[in-house]
């Protein structure tokens, strides 16, 4: 056969993926985030390692932030202050309240500056962009675990079993994932295209921690205004988990609902003007 003689190859079929704008203001394509899962992993996996990555403390820092704001805590305001802790060994009144606060905290903060630190792969890649900020709530959700255990070894030494109400902590610990996750979407959106949103979030997260009853318990805050104090979304995530795992003897009561309505108006709307938002983070970023 000559040398020059052409063979006929086949090709397979080119496809073509048009990428179009979504219509309608409640579009928000949630189903999206189940076909980028894989790619959702890895952005939490990065954010883990990046976290401890060359640290001297590795894991311990997300034992030791809680830790030692409960050992001040216990001192200024359990020993001097005399805070009532309704009847509860105060560290483990103030540590069972730190831990979701801290994981609350340290996710709003990541998750705000999320879009932004990773400008590089926005620019390069499609993709919902709403799998950055989920990515470093859910990262942080490594911290609360090994917080949690450190909890789990106070309630034993202070001879605290957990009650039938323990039922209820899944459910408190999704209010905080969705505190969390509605205020990312806010800052992250917002930091894109106002920078000086970052330097706020410091002041925001410590004027926040005293509005929520971290340190003292809500009962302080009279019962007339209790119901308005709980569309702090964090205040009934607090008072949830003292009664998901110390068995307070007061219940959240009608301040817990409004909590959790309040993070759901705050998760929707975060939602709709994060996507609305989207598709011009490339190009401000």
């Amino acid at each position: 056969m000559p040398s020059d003689t052409l063979i006929p190859v086949e090709y397979a079929p080119l496809t073509t993926t048009i990428i179009e704008p979504r219509k309608g203001f409640w579009d928000l394509d949630l189903k999206s985030l189940w076909e980028y899962r894989e790619l959702l992993f890895f952005l939490v996996w990065r954010d883990v390692k990046v976290k401890y990555k060359q640290t001297a403390l590795g894991v311990l820092w997300a034992i030791l932030q809680p830790l030692l704001a409960t050992l001040i805590f216990s001192i200024f305001f359990g020993r001097l202050a005399r805070m009532p802790s309704g009847g509860v060994p105060y560290p483990v009144f103030a540590y069972v309240a730190m831990v979701p606060w801290q994981y609350f905290a340290n996710a709003l903060t990541e998750s705000s500056n999320s879009l932004v630190a990773s400008q590089n792969l926005i620019k390069k890649v499609y993709f919902p962009r709403l799998v950055i900020p989920l990515g470093s709530v859910l990262a942080g959700l490594v911290d609360f675990c090994f917080a949690f255990i450190v909890l789990i070894g106070m309630m034993f030494h202070y001879g605290i079993r957990p009650s039938g109400s323990i039922v209820w902590f899944p459910v408190f610990l999704l209010l905080a994932i969705g505190t969390a996750l509605a205020g990312g979407l806010w800052l992250s959106a917002l930091n894109v295209q106002f920078r000086d949103v970052r330097y706020t979030i410091p002041f925001l997260t410590q004027f926040w921690l005293f509005a929520t009853p971290v340190v003292y318990p809500s009962t302080l805050v009279p019962a007339k205004w209790r119901v308005w104090y709980g569309l702090n979304p964090m205040a009934g995530v607090v008072d949830g988990f003292r009664y998901a795992l110390l068995g307070a003897n007061a219940k959240p009561g009608p301040m817990i609902w409004v909590s959790a309505g309040a993070v759901v108006v705050l998760l929707i709307g975060g939602l709709l003007y994060f996507r609305r938002r989207e598709s011009s983070f490339a190009d401000i970023v």
